[in-house]
């Protein structure tokens, strides 16, 4: 569903992605993690062309992306759970829920409603949808986010660090959410400090430091036998 080809990013003369390769097959769940700084998010971000790479190729559902097609193909195949909920905070959830399949989709009121309800059931918060995003908590408002980008019914979610914004009390909803969603046939990839659910949910887990994909393999293989000397220090600092 997703395939990377030696993917260069540079912001000014930072070099922030190195060559990077990396291939997602479709109902995959791709969890990944490293230190800050890494180039996690540019990687996912450069998956839907937030970010255009500055060399290498990009290619979703077997098409590549262009500047040229880029939004045509974005929005037929990928939606993006992001760190900030981005919530229109003028608008109800059902609206910030309704806004994209009926603008963009060109489905009709009453067809964006049925699946903004259902989605609105898939995270718990049907009670919710005509409150507005200022009197909902952030694990709230991240879970409104989830359920919008399931709105577009895309093959592909990417998720960038959708709990780090988050009280620690709140994390964990989020994550439930997330959880059951890894039991649908949808594609993830997920960018996440979160071990416990790379540990649970990731049939792959990839470690980024210094802008290159070091390791990758299954949980077991990663939490229980890494190879990498980077790797291991940075589990032993994060697991006890």
């Amino acid at each position: 569903m997703i395939r990377m080809e030696n993917v260069n990013k540079f912001f000014g003369e930072l070099h922030v992605l190195k060559d990077v390769n990396l291939q997602v097959a479709e109902g995959e769940k791709l969890v990944i993690i490293g230190p800050s700084g890494s180039g996690k998010s540019t990687t996912v971000r450069c998956m839907n062309f937030l970010e255009e790479p500055t060399s290498g190729r990009v290619f979703i559902d077997g098409k590549e992306l262009t500047s040229h097609n880029k939004t045509k193909i974005v929005r037929e195949s990928t939606s993006m759970v992001f760190q900030q909920f981005n919530l229109y905070p003028h608008m109800s959830v059902l609206r910030n829920l309704t806004l994209a399949p009926t603008k963009l989709h060109h489905k009709s009121k009453k067809e964006a409603e049925e699946i903004a309800f259902h989605y609105l059931d898939v995270v718990g918060l049907t009670d919710k949808a005509h409150a507005y995003p200022a009197t909902l908590s952030g694990g709230q408002q991240q879970r409104i986010a989830i359920a919008r980008a399931l709105c577009a019914q895309t093959k592909i979610i990417l998720f960038d660090e959708p709990t780090s914004a988050l009280d620690p009390e709140t994390i964990q909803e989020v994550l439930d959410v997330m959880i059951k969603l890894a039991r649908e046939n949808i594609t993830m990839v997920v960018v996440t400090h979160e071990m416990g659910f790379a540990r649970q949910v990731a049939d792959r887990v990839v470690f980024m430091a210094d802008g290159q994909i070091i390791e990758e393999g299954t949980p077991e293989h990663f939490f229980t036998n890494p190879e990498n000397e980077r790797v291991k220090q940075f589990l032993g600092k994060i697991i006890r």
